[in-house]
């Protein structure tokens, strides 16, 4: 257990160092006014404390990734450890930060916009399709895997799974048009309560019961998969383990929060603060999965039984480890975590489409009018197989994540700061991204070699490109002369 405990302090130590190198390097105004203040309308930019808004922040982000995700990534075995906390610290952490402050710059805009300043129009428009698309899945898949564990919870009781769907549905709906602080606002405080006795009640009963969490060693550090040919550790892991260390879902939640905050020296705590707790949550979920069964080698025969399905064995987990009552009240949390996202999701998708029709978003039937064809395709995808939907989902978010990282870089080249600290992930997730989906089953299912070499030959040619751009910049006539 010793791995587990030296990774939760590596996180903590990672925010309170490398997120003020991060802060640093961005440059933060604490005198400069917010949109929250200057753009305030009552519906999506209002002023909120900060505590709450980092509550809420956790809360959007923490789907069921870090959760469903750790328990699969486990898998691996304890390499999942090491890219919790370094993905979360150097990828992760990154990507949240900068994502919120240019949202935060720039009025409380979507990624989409963002985009489309510092990578051109072209990417712009891909973005705004990509991105609502990944809203769309992700509402859908988070309403699937709550309903689910809803309905086991009441033992199938009334309409079964459909009747789960529906309610949260509902909520979804509201959540989605009515203002930020009317229902979001107030039950996510008790959706954190929830949320904080699954992690603690979990963590604490491991610890008490001493069970044996594996450690990363040399020798450990292997793929300890199943079908570790179908499934190598590289660029598997990086997209299974994907919320609890580096997530392009996060960068579509950013800007509500942005939205809302009052100062920018709140950036630190709200964004990277928010992306280290979650790692926190994972590194939990991938402890007690490998040990709770007697192992790596056990977790994966259970989870070959249950055909994958992770909501099973956190069921089995909470009620064994909690009792019955503790064990509800730790799967209301694990449920908590997805609907916490899922009605962001829908709520980012509206704002997503609200900038790019400039639609003004104070008016109830402008909200009504973009909400309703974004629900409808959300409850089409409901009927498609959940694992589907899932992996697809699970790329595309590794992929929006690239493109973030890509555009942070962007950025800071244009501004001429430090821009190693988004371009080294950036390089790195490229790489995964594209070998992911070409050697995947549900992608191109290419060779493992082909796949390795199309992945890092995309990287080496983005990386190539951005050093050739920088040198062009830095020995243009008016960067000499700005320099002069």
């Amino acid at each position: 257990m010793i791995s587990f405990f030296v990774s939760v302090v590596a996180l903590i130590v990672g925010y309170f160092v490398y997120s003020k190198v991060v802060e640093r390097i961005f440059g933060v105004d604490p005198n400069r006014p917010t949109p929250a203040i200057t753009m305030e309308d009552g519906v999506d930019y209002v002023p909120m404390p900060r505590w709450k808004i980092f509550l809420i922040q956790f809360l959007n982000i923490a789907g069921l990734g870090p959760i469903f995700g750790a328990v699969a990534g486990a898998m691996w075995g304890p390499s999942a450890f090491l890219w919790i906390v370094l993905g979360s610290i150097f990828a992760g952490g990154v990507h949240d930060y900068f994502s919120g402050m240019l949202s935060l710059r720039h009025g409380g805009e979507s990624i989409t916009e963002t985009t489309g300043r510092y990578l051109g129009n072209g990417m712009k428009q891909f973005m705004r399709v990509f991105t609502i698309i990944l809203m769309i899945m992700l509402g859908a898949v988070f309403i699937m895997g709550p309903a689910k564990i809803l309905n086991d919870i009441s033992g199938n009781a009334g309409g079964g799974v459909t009747m789960w769907v529906w309610i949260i549905f509902i909520y979804y709906f509201l959540s989605t048009i009515l203002p930020i602080d009317k229902l979001i606002g107030k039950l996510y405080p008790l959706f954190g309560v929830a949320m904080l006795f699954m992690a603690v009640g979990i963590s604490l009963v491991m610890f008490k019961d001493g069970l044996h969490v594996p450690e990363v060693t040399w020798d450990s550090l292997y793929n300890q998969h199943t079908s570790p040919d179908k499934f190598p550790l590289f660029p598997m892991l990086f997209v299974t383990v994907a919320c609890g260390a580096i997530s392009g879902f996060h960068a579509s939640q950013s800007p509500m929060m942005a939205r809302c905050m009052t100062n920018e020296k709140q950036g630190r705590s709200i964004f990277y603060g928010a992306m280290i707790t979650e790692g926190v949550v994972a590194l939990i979920w991938a402890a007690i999965s490998m040990s709770f069964f007697g192992g790596v080698r056990e977790l994966n025969e259970v989870m070959t039984q249950q055909n994958g399905n992770a909501a099973w064995v956190v069921s089995q987990i909470s009620n064994s480890l909690l009792g019955k009552v503790g064990g509800i009240l730790a799967l209301l949390g694990v449920v908590a975590a997805p609907i916490t996202s899922g009605d962001t999701a829908f709520r980012s998708a509206r704002l997503i489409v609200a900038d790019f029709l400039k639609s003004d978003q104070g008016p109830f039937k402008n909200r009504i009018f973009i909400s309703l064809p974004l629900f409808a395709a959300g409850y089409a995808l409901t009927l498609i197989d959940f694992g589907v939907v899932w992996r697809y989902f699970a790329w595309t978010n590794q992929s929006l994540a690239t493109v973030v990282l890509w555009v942070v870089t962007a950025y800071l080249i244009r501004e001429k700061k430090q821009y190693w600290i988004s371009l080294v992930p950036a390089v790195f997730m490229t790489a995964v991204a594209t070998s992911y989906i070409l050697v995947a089953p549900e992608g191109f299912q290419l060779p493992m070699e082909i796949s390795y070499a199309v992945g890092i030959g995309a990287a080496v040619v983005l990386l190539g490109f951005t050093l050739l751009h920088v040198s062009r910049v830095k020995n243009s006539p008016s960067t000499v002369e700005l320099v002069k």
